[in-house]
């Protein structure tokens, strides 16, 4: 099977962002996701200190999490919008292409209003992301695959693109993340590695009406690599089959020792990996 590169969120280990940074390399991972959506507070000196910093810890920057709420009013877009293309000037300085974000659920209506609106603050965002050579990701998990396919069609700018991740799905959507990344295959640029279970279908407006992640509630629980609803062999090997040759970047939302889960899922990594 093909062998991806692992990343792993800082944020997943709970700690200030640099030991987070440290943990990761510790752990052995090849990558870094990091969150950061207060471009504003982050001068020039800044950006070019935390980019060599993560170089000199041996860990390249997979990309950055731009989770700033969801684009379903169009007044509050104006502002959002702003913020989240210095968001992808920030990731552009500290030398990563990717950008993953929430933007909340895309209605399976084209004529919606609210489709018209999310329409089109995508495509502000992806155009400028074109001139700079960043992408706008958009992480799975509120709306089915096909749904979230066509409205990507619809912004049809390079500058758009996927992180897949493959627990939302399961856990919301309730849709099967091998046929995802068949059906979004064009567009993946990053992944998520998380697992979990739909205990009860969910409604997911209401679980992502702020455009963020879920919480974690009675609907759905993650749970450890391995022992959710993700096919995982299934999952790498369509990773594999489409071309896909990014990171496989591990998330750990829940769970009272993340080191030691993080450290796990990188094992089972890449025992998925080494299956033939």
């Amino acid at each position: 099977m093909k062998q991806f590169k692992i990343g792993v969120m800082s944020d997943s280990f709970r700690l200030e962002q640099k030991a987070g940074i440290r943990k990761a390399a510790e752990l052995g991972a090849d990558g870094v996701q990091v969150g950061m959506t207060e471009p504003d507070k982050i001068g020039p000196a800044e950006r070019k200190e935390f980019k060599a910093f993560c170089a000199d810890v041996g860990l390249t920057i997979s990309a950055l999490c731009g989770d700033i709420g969801a684009y379903r009013d169009a007044g509050g877009n104006v502002e959002r919008v702003k913020r989240f293309k210095k968001i992808l000037d920030l990731a552009n300085d500290v030398g990563t292409r990717v950008v993953t974000t929430h933007i909340g659920v895309v209605p399976a209506d084209r004529n919606d209003p609210v489709y018209k609106t999310m329409l089109a603050a995508c495509r502000e965002m992806a155009e400028y992301g074109v001139g700079i050579g960043v992408t706008a990701a958009v992480e799975t998990g509120p709306e089915k695959a096909a749904i979230l396919k066509a409205f990507l069609d619809d912004v049809d700018s390079k500058g758009i693109g996927v992180n897949l991740d493959p627990a939302n799905l399961v856990m919301v959507a309730a849709d099967d993340p091998v046929q995802a990344v068949l059906t979004l295959g064009d567009y993946i640029v990053h992944t998520h590695a998380k697992d979990g279970v739909q205990l009860r279908p969910c409604d997911p407006v209401q679980e992502y009406h702020t455009g963020a992640p879920p919480e974690l509630g009675p609907g759905f629980k993650e749970v450890p690599l391995g022992e959710g609803g993700v096919d995982w062999h299934g999952y790498l090997k369509a990773l594999g089959d489409i071309g896909y040759d990014g990171f496989l970047t591990i998330e750990r939302e829940v769970g009272d020792d993340p080191a030691k889960d993080v450290a796990r899922a990188i094992e089972f990594l890449r025992r998925e990996m080494a299956r033939s």
